[in-house]
């Protein structure tokens, strides 16, 4: 309290007892009992009221401990109970759980991951994947100002995702790995890797890679064997020593058929091999009669058109061709998409040549672009000339009903520079993206298709696309995302296919380690997403004839099912509506690959170089009695004591208005009573 504050105080205080003095103690000789409570009466009503003018300040300090967390992450992968560890695993957490001094110095908090972080302690060890970087990329969110040393429960072995060793650079948190699994070297063949193309084009070959690994002191030999159901289609004798312990093998196969083709891998394993799941892989290839040729005409250099080919050859189905405006009509039959980019005056007999073949097209309208040609020679639209340019961003239109659009989040992207003006269709159109500015939509498309007649068409009113795949890659760490988005756009583009109310999304093939989606986007009459469908899937295993039926959820602008849970084999299905008779069907391989059983030891160096780049320690599962010690011990890890001080008006203080109300009913009261009123 200030020392100003306390002078008033002190001045109200005599104020308060002259005046109270003033009315009980002048001009009387000497003082009744009576009159002496009358006078402490009014003294603390007069005091009470100068004291809420005056409203000193109270300050108040509150003191509060806080601990530092205990993170517990163990892994949930179905590699921990393969190599025998999820009894030690789930033993070890209830022991760091349940142990008092850990409780006294930590909050105790627990979490599971396999592909993914989960704040939870209940531990199943059926996750096919791993991701540890992952699992501490999201705990830096979480624990970025606090103490949180951290228990990494695992055998560290990751399947996928950056080199979690390196984690210590984003988590600033000293790391314990407990380890997981034998630390024994057995001895040990198996395929490390195998890389084929997803797509082979008949009566061509295609090439596979494949990486073979040996661990062992003595000299072997064995024999790499590919089949095709019971056909030996490739086989070679291999040999290893511990000096020459790896193999790459490099080979064609032939695609003489069309369809999916599945495939077994096979490193004979050795008489005394441990763990034989990793000598083999099953993969597939899908054979496809044709190779959709698209045409990329420009008569400009931009880096547009490289990320466009890039995006576009990304699915091995799709080649594309550079050409300006006159190399392209001596073969405009060999392409079944022309890409025009920036069109002028010079694309005239281009477009003569497209209007009398009736090709599908892809406009892609920009700065350089020539409005007044383009409004005169095409008949589907025309775009407002003003002279000036503007920046658009963009929003996804979740009712478009072509095709189904992932929201890839396009407003995060940066905005394409184009011709500011409106534009009038003379056809139905569909817009995929509407423009924005400053996050306003403006209801003006920024990307739209279109069908006349037999002819597909869309337009893309904006350049600088290139910048919106940079920005997909920083958002997803990835091209894929931004890729897929405009695979389906030349897909749709490329294709003649009438519009369908059902269109279904999905894979021939899955592999063993990826989750399976299937996805379906239902229209109404008018093609507008209905969301008040109910849609169904039935799967046949056509091994077994087994047949079951699963619920496809909505989710934003589509519905799907996870049909993750399914043992690999050929299956057969049908996507039914539940109100309208409309259904498709169509088929699938999920092949045989578990990627948490091709480990046969823990990842012993990774961790412990975790722990040392962390300023952590690593133990062994076996050997974890002094974990609970070095934690309790370390200095760092002190449970910090904060004061927090409040200052309260006095005015707050409801019990002062009590007091004067009872000082001044108790002194009328007695006045009363006695006879002074």
């Amino acid at each position: 309290m200030q020392t100003e504050t306390l002078v008033y105080i002190i001045l109200a205080g005599i104020t308060a007892l002259f005046i109270a003095g003033f009315q009980y103690k002048f001009n009387k000789k000497s003082m009744s009992k009576l009159n002496m409570l009358f006078l402490f009466l009014r003294f603390l009503t007069v005091f009470s009221v100068l004291l809420l003018l005056i409203n000193p300040k109270l300050e108040q300090i509150s003191l509060s401990s806080i601990k530092p967390n205990l993170v517990l992450t163990v892994d949930n992968s179905s590699s921990i109970k393969y190599l025998n560890q999820d009894a030690n695993a789930k033993s070890l957490v209830e022991i760091l759980k349940n142990n008092k001094d850990l409780n006294t110095k930590f909050n105790i908090e627990t979490y599971t991951f396999g592909d993914r972080l989960k704040a939870s302690d209940s531990t199943t060890f059926t996750e096919n994947q791993t991701n540890i970087e992952d699992a501490f990329s999201q705990l830096s969110q979480i624990y970025k100002q606090s103490i949180s040393p951290t228990i990494l429960i695992s055998d560290g072995n990751q399947t996928y995702g950056n080199n979690y060793e390196f984690a210590y650079t984003s988590y600033k948190q000293p790391i314990y790995p407990v380890i997981l699994g034998d630390t024994i070297k057995h001895i040990d063949l198996k395929i490390q890797q195998l890389n084929v193309n997803k797509y082979a084009y008949l009566k061509n070959q295609f090439p596979v890679e494949t990486i073979l690994v040996y661990n062992g002191n003595t000299s072997v030999n064995s024999r790499f064997v590919v089949t095709s159901g019971n056909t030996v289609v490739y086989s070679e004798t291999i040999n290893f020593t511990k000096q020459n312990n790896s193999k790459v093998l490099n080979f064609n196969l032939p695609a003489n058929t069309v369809g999916v083709h599945a495939y077994k891998a096979l490193l004979e394993p050795l008489d005394n091999e441990k763990n034989t799941i990793n000598n083999f892989k099953n993969f597939a290839i899908e054979v496809i009669d044709q190779k959709t040729k698209i045409a990329l005409v420009s008569n400009v250099i931009h880096p547009d058109l490289g990320a466009i080919k890039k995006s576009i050859k990304s699915n091995e189905q799709r080649s594309v061709f550079f050409l300006n405006s006159n190399e392209i009509l001596s073969q405009i039959n060999d392409f079944q998409l022309v890409i025009l980019y920036q069109p002028n005056n010079r694309f005239n007999k281009l477009y003569e040549v497209l209007n009398s073949e009736n090709k599908n097209r892809f406009t892609i309208i920009g700065t350089k672009t020539d409005l007044n040609f383009l409004n005169n020679i095409n008949k589907t639209f025309t775009h407002e000339i003003t002279g000036q340019t503007e920046n658009y961003q963009t929003v996804l239109n979740k009712n478009y009903a072509p095709f189904i659009v992932e929201d890839i989040d396009f407003e995060s992207f940066p905005p394409l520079n184009s011709h500011y003006g409106t534009t009038s269709f003379s056809v139905p159109f569909e817009t995929i993206l509407h423009k924005t500015i400053n996050g306003i939509s403006i209801k003006e498309p920024l990307l739209a298709t279109y069908e006349t007649g037999s002819r597909r068409e869309a337009v893309l009113f904006g350049e600088n696309i290139w910048q919106w795949r940079a920005q997909s890659y920083l958002n997803n760490k990835s091209f894929h995302a931004f890729d897929d988005f405009i695979g389906k756009l030349i897909q749709y583009t490329a294709s003649n296919k009438q519009k369908s109310r059902l269109n279904l999304e999905y894979e021939s093939f899955y592999n063993g380690n990826t989750n399976v989606i299937i996805k379906a986007e239902f229209f109404d009459k008018n093609y507008v997403f209905d969301t008040r469908e109910t849609l169904n899937i039935t799967v046949k295993n056509t091994a077994s004839n087994e047949t079951k039926k699963f619920p496809l959820i909505l989710n934003n602008t589509n519905y799907q099912v996870d049909l993750s849970s399914l043992p690999a084999s050929d299956y057969e299905f049908t996507v039914s509506t539940s109100k309208e008779n409309i259904s498709k069907s169509g088929s699938f391989k999920i092949l045989e690959y578990n990627v948490e059983q091709q480990f046969l030891n823990a990842d012993v160096t990774k961790l412990e170089q975790l722990a040392n780049n962390s300023q952590g320690k690593s133990f062994f599962i076996n050997n974890t009695d002094n974990l609970v010690e070095s934690l309790l011990n370390d200095s760092r890890y002190a449970t910090i004591q904060k004061s927090h001080k409040n200052s309260l008006p006095l005015i707050d203080w409801r019990y002062l208005l009590i007091i004067i109300a009872l000082s001044l009913s108790l002194e009328w009261f007695l006045r009363k009573y006695n006879g002074l009123i």
